[in-house]
């Protein structure tokens, strides 16, 4: 009797709204079609340096892409207005400007695949900084995480062969603790000046594009190849990899828990390496592929548990 009477709640309780159900099976399509997205762009990014420079094509798709996010403000009649304009001016030099740049640069000798792997390093950097800058303590799971990772990075950056690829592979590894940096000032921006991400997203990734037009005008590069691959590369980036994907992560995370949501990010990298081995034959070697399953199951352990409180 008693243990029916201790059944019976579970047995009545009330089911999941349907609403709900069905916008948590839309925000995971969400996730897969960011990561689809954002995953190809590696691809992407790195066949269009045959016809544009690093820095003009990093200038040209940020402007296009924070043009095309602040449309999607006007046509969902958002408020575009924020505040904390000297920390959002360093927001979008740091995460649109340096990261970008960073990126593309990497790109020019480095592989698609393990560019992107190099990037999402971003994780492992933010425990220790933020551990400083806010006092967050490293816990259980991040000790393992941090692990992991430190031993992947080694096998992919093989320190002790001294290959001619070791300075793309840093210039990724920059990129991502750049990432890391303007992570931080994310959150200071949102512990002081809380603000909706569409705007500010919107905002620091025009600030970050103007950064990145000055340095492109003042950096000579080879002129711009006017093919269709070009243009599409363009569009694709403008179009897709920040107005739609970024409109698709925002939903997510609207429907899902922040834990759930960094998991499936996750997706992004894996279909930067399967597009890279598929499409453009970056073919990973045993220390490699070692390194980047190291990483990708740290990213995975890091996923499970937000990180910690002050402490």
């Amino acid at each position: 009797m008693t243990a029916n009477a201790e059944q019976a709640p579970a047995e009545h309780a009330p089911a999941r709204d349907p609403k709900a159900r069905r916008n948590e099976r839309l925000a995971l399509t969400a996730l897969a079609g960011m990561a689809l997205v954002w995953g190809y762009n590696w691809v992407v990014m790195k066949q269009v340096l045959a016809y544009v420079g690093p820095f003009d094509f990093s200038a040209l798709r940020t402007l296009f892409g924070a043009v095309a996010l602040l449309l999607v403000l006007a046509a969902l009649r958002r408020p575009m207005r924020i505040r904390a304009w000297p920390r959002v001016l360093l927001l979008g030099v740091l995460q649109t400007g340096v990261f970008s740049a960073l990126i593309q640069v990497a790109l020019l000798q480095g592989g698609a695949g393990k560019t992107s792997i190099l990037v999402y390093t971003m994780p492992f950097w933010v425990i220790p900084l933020a551990w400083v800058a806010f006092g967050e303590r490293i816990r259980g799971l991040q000790w393992l995480a941090l692990a992991l990772a430190a031993a992947g990075l080694l096998l992919i950056l093989e320190p002790w062969s001294h290959h001619a690829g070791i300075v793309s592979e840093m210039l990724a590894v920059a990129s991502g603790l750049c990432w890391a940096l303007a992570t931080l000032v994310a959150k200071w921006i949102k512990r002081d000046y809380p603000m909706d991400a569409l705007p500010l997203t919107a905002w620091q990734m025009l600030f970050g594009a103007l950064a990145l037009c000055v340095v492109a005008w003042l950096v000579p590069e080879r002129p711009i190849a006017p093919a269709p691959y070009f243009y599409a590369a363009l569009a694709y980036n403008a179009l897709l990899a920040t107005a739609l994907a970024w409109f698709l992560w925002l939903f997510a995370l609207q429907h899902l828990s922040a834990g759930m949501a960094g998991l499936s990010s996750l997706g992004v990298p894996v279909v930067g390496v399967l597009s890279g081995w598929l499409e453009l034959g970056e073919v990973p070697g045993g220390l490699e592929l070692s390194g980047m399953i190291l990483i990708g199951v740290a990213l995975a352990v890091i996923s499970l548990r937000p990180m910690g409180g002050r402490g």
